[in-house]
């Protein structure tokens, strides 16, 4: 492995996703990757394969060769969007995506009872 691209690749995303106010949580997950394993991705210590560099310049909206430490000479057009990447919104909050990210977790049962407990609280807050 190449320890200066890694190094180099994982400074970039970094950088990328903090600017988006992204996790690295919520990065991988629109990926499709274990979050553990992004993070070392992000700390240099993995390069990914070919399809996780492109899902990563699209979830994250920055160019292969800005990842890559590519001149802007080589610059191709910045990648469309697909349904997973994008900023995120002003009021999604890091807290406010991993409740979501559990909730997907949950039975259709055990969301129900959440409901309910949320709408219970919501009712004591007034």
């Amino acid at each position: 492995m190449d320890t200066e691209l890694a190094s180099m690749l994982g400074a970039a995303a970094r950088a990328a996703r903090v600017r988006m106010g992204l996790t690295q949580a919520d990065v991988a997950e629109r990926i499709g990757m274990a979050s553990e394993v992004y993070g070392r991705l992000e700390r240099g210590h993995m390069l990914p394969s070919v399809q996780n560099l492109r899902r990563l310049c699209v979830v994250l909206n920055v160019p292969p060769h800005q990842l890559l430490g590519l001149g802007d000479d080589l610059a191709a057009p910045p990648p469309g969007k697909e349904k997973s990447g994008g900023k995120a919104r002003e009021d999604d909050t890091p807290e406010m995506r991993r409740l979501l990210r559990n909730l997907k977790k949950l039975s259709a049962v055990q969301l129900k009872l959440m409901n309910l407990v949320a709408s219970a609280m919501q009712q004591k807050k007034k």
